[in-house]
């Protein structure tokens, strides 16, 4: 187990990553009590069916992996009710963008940046390791503030995701996502279980076998297509738990410490 470095974590509000919709993109900062260089990141994604949520949602997360000597990045992104996808993973991307470009002021090994997400952050967090760079239209179109970095991740923690986006109701948080009823094409192309490939990098999911919002079957189904795939993948299901799960201290603090473990395995410094 990584060990715990004592001192304060220091927090730095409303950074500018970028931009969107023609606004500025902010996110928040958590820098590890003791200084350092070559260090691996979170680039974190929070929740809230794409239609609510900020990134407060995750200082828990910020603090608790920072303690470990993970340099972390909360970031917002657009919600449904400004922009329709695919505004949102852009804006995902454009955060990772900032960060890898500001690597070596923050301490930062741009090799070893994982993104990690919850609900539907967990499903935009799969959705940037799955996508290569210039996927999706429109990724470049003068948004996000630094063209031409990279956007591939060392590895991807994914909390109660939903995998595969399927439109019940024109006006349900997928409906208002995609824009209405949608074709099948369109759900498929905003799924993350439709781009696993061989090299999809290293992948933890977890998930409450209780949830009744983002049934646990979404990550079986993700986790049987990456070992499918070829691609190294861990699941960690918690009994009788449900959706978000987490905001239990207790349980906030054994997810972030099975993060802090996941990265200290997959993600090992380059020698």
């Amino acid at each position: 187990m990584p060990k715990r470095q004592d001192g304060q974590v220091r927090v730095e509000e409303h950074v500018v990553f970028g931009t969107g919709g023609g606004r500025d993109l902010h996110c928040d900062v958590f820098h590890p009590p003791v200084e350092g260089a070559g260090r691996p990141a979170v680039l974190l994604v929070h929740g809230g069916a794409w239609m609510q949520g900020d990134r407060t949602q995750l200082r828990g997360y910020g603090i608790l992996l920072a303690r470990y000597g993970i340099v972390c990045v909360a970031s917002e992104y657009r919600l449904s009710g400004e922009s329709l996808w695919p505004a949102q993973i852009h804006d995902v991307k454009a955060a990772l963008r900032w960060l890898r470009a500001n690597a070596e002021r923050l301490g930062v090994d741009p090799t070893r940046i994982v993104v990690s997400g919850n609900s539907a952050g967990a499903h935009l967090a799969l959705m940037l390791a799955g996508l290569p760079s210039g996927e999706l239209a429109g990724e470049m179109e003068g948004e996000g503030g630094t063209p031409g970095v990279p956007t591939d991740v060392a590895a991807v923690v994914a909390i109660y995701a939903p995998t595969e986006l399927r439109v019940a109701h024109p006006k349900d948080p997928i409906g208002l996502l995609l824009g209405g009823n949608v074709e099948r094409e369109i759900e498929d192309a905003a799924s993350p279980i439709r781009y696993v490939h061989p090299g999809y990098p290293p992948t933890m999911l977890v998930h409450g076998n209780a949830d009744t919002v983002v049934p646990v079957e979404a990550s079986f189904a993700m986790y049987h297509a990456l070992v499918d795939a070829g691609a190294p993948v861990e699941l960690h299901v918690f009994d009788g738990e449900a959706h978000a799960f987490d905001t239990d201290p207790a349980l906030g603090r054994q997810v972030a410490d099975l993060i802090a473990l996941f990265i200290e395995r997959k993600v090992a410094p380059k020698r």
